[in-house]
């Protein structure tokens, strides 16, 4: 038997609301077995939003109530819209206490019965469907090693457990590196101190080694490895090709999506955006209303060779930039 968790994805105005109700519409579509509660965390008007966030589309907060979904609203009390990713953090401290949670960012897909995932809540992880992106070490600063351990020696975690030692020295894959399209922990409460707790000092106090090492937008990512490795976690806390697989699918935008995922993934893609009542509201934002219901996603999909991409995410970017597929 598998233990009963929610699931929390964030909303709010512009793209997120339709990305929202896309993700609710696939998970009761193919995870019908899921018995625990789908939240939509949005954040409240606050000082830290110059507009107000919430969902505005009425159609949208229709549409997620029919799904099941409950909104979920949170204060931003440290992030708000100068880092967006922040609300991650902060919407986790209005999940039910003490019950099981997984996060998605929104622009996932449900393919499979989650349900069926052998999570361990004891044991958090999160996505491995990640390249090189942080650190970026100088020429003549620290390298990889220097800069992580900084944050294990910060934060009084130990740094060489974290190692994956198949992998040589200097090399980014040696070092406990995440996507936070999707984590998990039996304690959003825990998870969320954590996470609050080591972003803000990485923002506010860094080390001298991170001194010339973006943080937009990566602070969450570099935040979220020390989490994970602090609660007994790690990158071999799921089975692989589950999540980020077969059962979901973070195709981060739209063009992406028809460009390199599954035929699986674009197959659940159009059937779930099918039904009217979806196909009513997706079609108000451009980007879906041109992709899923005026073919220029399949127009997309025959630029490329799904079994031979681009080794990087950048160069599927320029092509679908140059051939005037981007959309976001």
């Amino acid at each position: 038997m598998r233990e009963t968790f929610n699931i929390v994805i964030v909303g709010q105005s512009g793209r997120l609301q339709y990305e929202a109700a896309l993700f609710a519409a696939s998970l009761r579509a193919r995870s019908p077995k899921f018995a625990g509660r789908l939240f939509v965390a949005q954040p409240r008007p606050g000082p830290l939003w110059p507009q107000d966030p919430r969902i505005q589309d009425a159609g949208v907060l229709d549409l997620l109530a029919r799904l099941g979904a409950e909104m979920l609203p949170f204060d931003s009390l440290h992030f708000g819209a100068s880092y967006p990713q922040g609300n991650k953090i902060e919407c986790l401290f209005a999940l039910p206490p003490d019950e099981p949670f997984v996060f998605f960012d929104s622009d996932t897909l449900i393919l499979d019965e989650i349900s069926e995932v052998p999570f361990d809540f004891d044991r958090p992880g999160a996505s491995l469907r990640r390249e090189g992106t942080w650190p970026v070490p100088e020429l003549y600063g620290p390298g990889y090693t220097e800069i992580w351990k900084s944050l294990y020696v910060r934060f009084g975690l130990d740094f060489e457990s974290s190692l994956d030692k198949a992998w040589p020295d200097e090399f980014w894959r040696r070092y406990l590196y995440f996507n936070a399209g999707f984590f998990y922990h039996r304690s959003p409460q825990d998870f969320a101190r954590l996470f609050l707790e080591y972003a803000l000092a990485i923002r506010d106090t860094p080390p001298p080694e991170l001194i010339c090492q973006p943080l937009v937008p990566w602070l969450d990512q570099v935040a979220l490895p020390l989490v994970i490795h602090a609660l007994g976690g790690g990158r071999d806390a799921l089975p692989e090709g589950l999540l980020d697989g077969e059962v979901s699918c973070h195709y981060r935008y739209l063009p992406l999506l028809f460009a390199r995922e599954s035929d699986k993934a674009v197959q659940v893609l159009e059937e779930v955006a099918k039904p009217n009542r979806i196909k009513k509201i997706l079609k108000n934002y451009e980007p879906m209303k041109r992709m899923i219901y005026q073919g220029r996603g399949t127009k997309v999909r025959a630029l490329f060779d799904q079994d031979n991409l681009p080794r990087k995410e950048q160069a599927i970017r320029n092509r679908l930039r140059r051939e005037g597929f981007w959309m976001r």
